[in-house]
């Protein structure tokens, strides 16, 4: 029989979800609410929480000095594009470390996450410089690209843990059955595992949606993503806060939506195998 928690220690924990929740969301608040203020507003001392007049001029000029649609695209194209393209080299990588493991598979997998703890200033000139000579700079394909390399570790470890919670018996079935190779990957581990690459797949479009360091360095004004959008609101002439913020709630805006929408799938793929 589970024991009853006290309601006092309920009460303190949910207070302290709620003191987290709105510590981490303050930031987030303060940016929509700058971004309806003027400049003035923006910049003043102390500052003030609520504009004294709601504004949308900031949002104006944002769209003139920069193409807010083009950037959204491009966020969106690399992002989806470089998690499906790793998608497609990790399933059959998690697979064959999870079902047909090697005495170095562990070696592997720790090795690829090591690659994650490297600053990424560290691989800059050569990746740079390979990218010039191929001509990958400032195009979306090449963005993509380094999106997918960067993201893949993650990518297969995070299938590998879920494929781990298969049973072996199902996929042997399958064999005995006459199902090949790839009618076992596509017809019975991917279906089985479909909360954990959903979830996969919603993490790895967060973390290509904000990155920042590859695409300002790779890219200039063609193949520029959101995060480059915001950059470009820092100028020799001053930072403008109002604008800079009504550029970030732009940028963010469709991420914390598809967040939100999809905060129980998500959830529920990172808990997928974790309850037996």
């Amino acid at each position: 029989m589970a024991r009853r928690v006290p309601i006092q220690t309920r009460i303190g924990f949910t207070l302290l979800a709620w003191l987290v929740a709105l510590t981490l969301f303050s930031p987030i608040l303060w940016t929509i609410l700058t971004a309806f203020k003027t400049e003035a507003e923006a910049i003043a001392t102390p500052p003030t929480f609520l504009p004294e007049t709601f504004t949308l001029e900031n949002f104006g000029a944002v769209q003139d000095r920069s193409d807010y649609i083009k950037h959204a695209l491009n966020s969106i194209i690399v992002s989806f594009g470089s998690t499906f393209l790793g998608l497609l080299i990790a399933i059959p990588a998690a697979w064959s470390m999870a079902f047909a493991p090697s005495k170095r598979t562990k070696d592997i997998l720790m090795w690829m996450l090591s690659t994650k703890m490297m600053p990424a200033v560290g691989v800059l000139i050569p990746i740079y410089l390979i990218f010039r000579d191929l001509r990958l700079l400032d195009t979306l394909h090449g963005l993509t690209l380094i999106m997918t390399l960067i993201n893949l570790p993650i990518i297969i470890w995070m299938l590998y843990t879920y494929f781990k919670e298969i049973p072996v018996d199902i996929l042997e079935a399958a064999r005995m059955d006459g199902a090949e190779l790839w009618n076992e990957i596509t017809h019975v581990l991917v279906p089985m595992a479909i909360p954990g690459i959903a979830s996969t797949l919603l993490l790895n479009v967060i973390l290509a949606w904000n990155e920042a360091f590859w695409t300002i360095t790779l890219t200039s004004g063609r193949a520029g993503t959101l995060t480059a959008f915001i950059s470009s609101f820092s100028s020799p002439q001053g930072l403008f806060l109002a604008k800079l913020s009504a550029a970030s709630l732009l940028a963010i805006a469709p991420i914390l939506l598809l967040g939100w929408f999809s905060q129980k799938q998500l959830v529920r793929g990172l808990t997928f195998g974790a309850v037996k």
